[in-house]
Parts: C-alpha cells; sequence; structure tokens
C-alpha cells in the first residue's frame, strides 16, 4: 500500500487525473471517427484502451508517479493518432517526408521510439517501488532489457496479426517494403529506453521518493 505519507502526491495525481482523462477520451473520440480502417483502428488502439482499464481499476490502490501518468498519455496518444490514420499515413510524417527526402512515412519509428521510452518509466517505476532490484546499475540494464522484450513481443503479434489477416497484415505492419523494418523497430525501443534512463531518472526519483520507501 501506499504510505499515508504520500497524500500530497495522491492529491496531485488528482488535481490531474481529469486533466489527463478528458485529453485521453478526446483524441480518442476523434481517432474513433471515421478511421482510415476500423480493424486496423481496433488493432492500433487497443494498447491504449488496455491502459485506460488497468490505470483506472489502480488508481486508488497503486497511483503512479505523476511523469508516469503522463507519459502513458503522451504514448496513448500517439497510438491513437497512428490508429486513426494508419501509421504510413499520417499526413504530418508524409509534409515531414517530403521535406527531409523521406522514402517512407516515419511515423511508426515515433512509435516505436516511444514503445521503448514510456515502458522504461513504467517498468523502473515498478521494479523500484516493489523493490526487486537494489543495484541502480543492474536496474538501468534490466529496465532495457524489458523494454526489448515488449518491443520484440510486439512484433510477434504483428506477425501473428499477418497471418490471420492478410488483408490488414500491409497496414498493421506498416513496413512500406522496407526490408529491416523490424529490426529498425526494436532498434528504435532500444534508443527510447536508454534516453528515459538516462534522461528522466533523475526526476523520476524525486517522485518516487515522495511515494515513500516502504514495500508496496
Amino acid at each position: 500500500m501506499i504510505p499515508e505519507g504520500s497524500r500530497e502526491v495522491r492529491a496531485m495525481n488528482g488535481r490531474h487525473w481529469s486533466v489527463w482523462l478528458t485529453v485521453f477520451l478526446v483524441v480518442l473520440a476523434w481517432s474513433a471517427f471515421e478511421p482510415k480502417d476500423a480493424v486496423i483502428w481496433l488493432l492500433e488502439a487497443a494498447p491504449a484502451l488496455v491502459a485506460l482499464v488497468i490505470l483506472a481499476a489502480t488508481y486508488h490502490r497503486y497511483p503512479l508517479t505523476p511523469l508516469t501518468y503522463w507519459l502513458i498519455l503522451s504514448h496513448s496518444v500517439i497510438l491513437l493518432v497512428g490508429a486513426h490514420y494508419t501509421y504510413a499515413e499520417v499526413p504530418l510524417f508524409d509534409w515531414l517526408g517530403e521535406v527531409m527526402g523521406w522514402r517512407r512515412n516515419n511515423y511508426d519509428k515515433l512509435g516505436h521510439l516511444v514503445q521503448g521510452f514510456v515502458p522504461a518509466i513504467i517498468a523502473r517505476e515498478i521494479l523500484l517501488r516493489q523493490r526487486v532490484v537494489a543495484s541502480r546499475t543492474w536496474l538501468a540494464f534490466i529496465v532495457i532489457c524489458i523494454c526489448l522484450a515488449i518491443s520484440a513481443f510486439y512484433e510477434l503479434i504483428e506477425w501473428w496479426v499477418a497471418l490471420l489477416s492478410e488483408q490488414a497484415a500491409g497496414a498493421f505492419l506498416g513496413t512500406q517494403g522496407y526490408a529491416w523494418d523490424t529490426q529498425s523497430d526494436m532498434g528504435w525501443a532500444l534508443v527510447g529506453a536508454v534516453l528515459a534512463v538516462t534522461t528522466l531518472s533523475g526526476v523520476h526519483d524525486r517522485q518516487l521518493a515522495r511515494l515513500g520507501t516502504r514495500r508496496e
């Protein structure tokens, strides 16, 4: 359980929760309105919907740090935007492609970068709060490994979907003819995880300290 001394953090999360939920629901409604492909929308939006259910169910019993909540929201927005257009056809990245001379829409690479960045902080929070890892060096290594495992499992899911539905496979996989798309996706997730651990650990530690140090 969260220590009694963490009421300030609980209240801070409470003040922001309504804003968090409003942003999520507005983006969700926009994303679900006339998406490019209904099946692809469901597949791509599913992780954000699952995250919403889990956060709502655990909000009082296991509140997270504000940093983690806002990172999850940013990841959800990226997922919902990609779900609406499909990752290969997000207009902003079409425009960037013309400016940068890209031969493909790289919005999916942003998605995979965040797929490493956000889970890194989530994994770090759980490992620290449950006191699974004592050494901070091993903590960083294990967090990065967890993110790579998540990325690899997501690639397996994409493969399974491709096997089950040839019609939805191309849009969901988002390879856009790039032979090394799977390896590149995992590489971006690795970069995201390393960036999160190296840039946000200090902020995360300060917020965790306000939650208390007793085992959950």
